[in-house]
């Protein structure tokens, strides 16, 4: 006979488009952690942290677009800010500040929603 928890069923760890929450929160604080100076990689984690803030429902409009969502992005929404992040940046010139930092918000997000395995 299985054995059940008295207390009910473990509640689901929330998701934000295919990660869980608690992971995105290691990510970001993590990349918090380098995120300094001017360097390319500096602009690039900046992107990036704007867009787990954003998807952690942080109160802050989406990095690109300016979307504002009440709480946590849909994947819907997550990815339709991948795709104007996309956008943007294949149109911005490599070595600026706003290609830098549209690759952080590309890949943060894309991530974030499970199209690639490569966190920022």
């Amino acid at each position: 006979m299985e054995s059940q928890n008295p207390m009910g069923p473990e509640p689901a760890q929330p998701l934000l488009g295919t990660r869980q929450r608690t992971e995105v929160l290691r990510a970001s604080a993590a990349l918090a952690e380098v995120a300094h100076g001017l360097s390319p990689s500096s602009r690039t984690a900046l992107g990036a942290l704007a867009a787990y803030r954003w998807a952690l429902g942080d109160g802050v409009t989406a990095p690109i677009t300016g979307f504002r969502t009440e709480g946590c992005p849909t994947v819907a929404v997550l990815t339709a800010e991948v795709d104007a992040a996309a956008v943007q940046w294949e149109g911005a010139r490599k070595g600026t500040a706003a290609h830098d930092y549209l690759r952080g918000v590309h890949t943060a997000l894309a991530w974030i929603c499970g199209y690639t395995e490569k966190r920022p």
